[in-house]
């Protein structure tokens, strides 16, 4: 009776194992999509657990974006800082890595993704900015694209595509020309440019924003550089206005709907053959072929391993979430300011998990291997036991489906020239089956920038 119940009770704990990270965390999700922020704190402040469990990395996430949005910058930067050190202080857990062998990969710490990591400090800089921190939000902006090289060192084989960030020199660019550092400000601005006209243009679809380039113009004239100044004014076909002294500008960020969620799916792999001490297993589906070193294993472990056929690996996914708005625009003084793209999440998610998968696979199938050769010997041993053993192997197999759920699908912005004083202006966002109009109130000082970010929190649920 008592095997019973351990039995039983080890098939609750994997069920809920098995279930997404997304439909574990739907209560705090139902707060930050309907914009009740003081409801999702009180939910993180409940949780006992959140600063030590397994999850606390993406505990302080949550924690930083919501106290973003209930304006408690100071707040935000405390979670936010705390995530980065967990990360740059992450270390393996023998004991976590040994069970999640025998139970699901959630038991362990979460990893984040690399670019959830750079996130933070797009958080970060906002946070500063609304603080009047300015160089502190550039050194944020700096430690964008210093992470994303750092990272990418650590990897010697399938490295990020996205390593890079085009919209961390755009942000930079924009402070150092509020504070009047022109030449810096040229160099961010044409950096930006750069890196969206090759790795963005390439991975993501997305080109360089008509307001960037007018920047670039801006600046190259604001430090005399006429030559730059041409040359830009002829490849862009166009020619910029004089800056008016006696205004200033808004700078309005639109963070839309909210990134993807993560689910499991499974890969199916073919043994090819053993030999020279390898084993090849492919998906000629996929294009994919991994050779796996066996040739140190015991006589009994390779003749097993050499007797699979086939061995299915989980792995996560993402899923999308779809947006309700697609595009926005700004209407003030009777003048409408279309916004544009500046940083696509949702597809930046996706192309990072790829190239994780592509340099993760191998271990999977590796790991796959060596729990289906001890399935066989235990069976040869004792045909309850290899049953046992079988089943566990097949029902634990499940991938890591945790990630911060609470970032915007994409970054998209609009820069307005106003004269000094109270402005009101209206954002509208347009979608296939709804429209949105919100206002808001804006003090400009005359050349000075002012920032502002919205998170447009409408979304679609997901559809598995």
């Amino acid at each position: 009776m008592s095997f019973l119940r351990i039995v039983v009770l080890f098939l609750l704990l994997l069920l809920w194992g098995c279930a997404s990270y997304y439909e574990k965390s739907r209560e705090l999700q139902r707060y930050v999509v309907s914009g009740d922020f003081l409801s999702a704190e009180k939910l993180l402040d409940s949780d006992k657990k959140g600063e030590t469990g397994v999850n606390r990395v993406l505990y302080f996430f949550n924690r930083g974006v919501v106290a973003f949005m209930n304006g408690e910058y100071e707040k935000s930067n405390y979670y936010f800082t705390k995530a980065d050190h967990y990360i740059e202080d992450y270390r393996w857990s023998i004991g976590s890595e040994a069970l999640s062998l025998i139970s699901n990969p959630m038991v362990k710490p979460y990893r984040p993704e690399d670019f959830e990591g750079v996130m933070i400090h797009y958080y970060m800089a906002l946070n500063y900015i609304y603080l009047n921190r300015y160089e502190d939000a550039l050194v944020e902006c700096r430690r964008i694209n210093i992470q994303l090289e750092r990272m990418n060192t650590r990897y010697k084989n399938g490295k990020n595509k996205y390593d890079k960030d085009a919209f961390a020199h755009v942000l930079m660019g924009l402070i150092y020309e509020n504070s009047g550092d022109y030449n810096n400000a040229f160099i961010a601005y044409r950096n930006a440019y750069e890196v969206y006209e090759s790795e963005y243009a390439q991975l993501f679809g997305i080109r360089a924003p008509l307001q960037l380039k007018k920047d670039l113009i801006r600046m190259a004239r604001a430090m005399g550089f006429e030559q730059d100044q041409k040359f830009y004014e002829q490849k862009f076909n166009m020619t910029v206005e004089e800056d008016d002294p006696e205004k200033g500008s808004l700078v309005f960020f639109w963070m839309n709907g909210f990134g993807p969620v993560k689910a499991q799916w499974t890969i199916t792999f073919y043994n090819a053959g053993y030999r020279n001490g390898y084993v090849t297993f492919v998906n000629n589906e996929l294009g994919l072929s991994f050779p796996i070193y066996v040739g140190d294993r015991s006589k009994n472990e390779k003749k097993a391993i050499a007797d699979l056929s086939v061995v299915r690996v989980a792995f996560p996914k993402y899923v999308e979430r779809k947006r309700v708005f697609y595009s926005a625009e700004l209407i003030a003084e009777g003048k409408v300011y279309p916004f544009e793209l500046a940083e696509d999440i949702n597809k930046i998610a996706f192309q990072c998990l790829h190239d994780r998968m592509m340099r993760e696979i191998a271990s999977g199938i590796a790991r796959l291997i060596t729990k289906k050769a001890m399935e066989e010997l235990a069976r040869k041993q004792d045909e309850t036991l290899g049953a046992i053993v079988g089943f566990i192997n097949a029902a634990t197999e499940n991938a890591d489906t945790r990630n911060w759920q609470t970032l915007p699908y994409s970054i998209s912005y609009t820069r307005v020239p106003l004269s000094e004083g109270i402005h009101h202006v209206q954002l509208r966002a347009h979608g296939p089956q709804a429209n949105s109009t919100t206002p808001f109130e804006f003090k400009i000082e005359k050349g000075k920038i002012t920032f502002f970010a919205f998170h447009q929190l409408a979304t679609k649920d997901i559809s598995y």
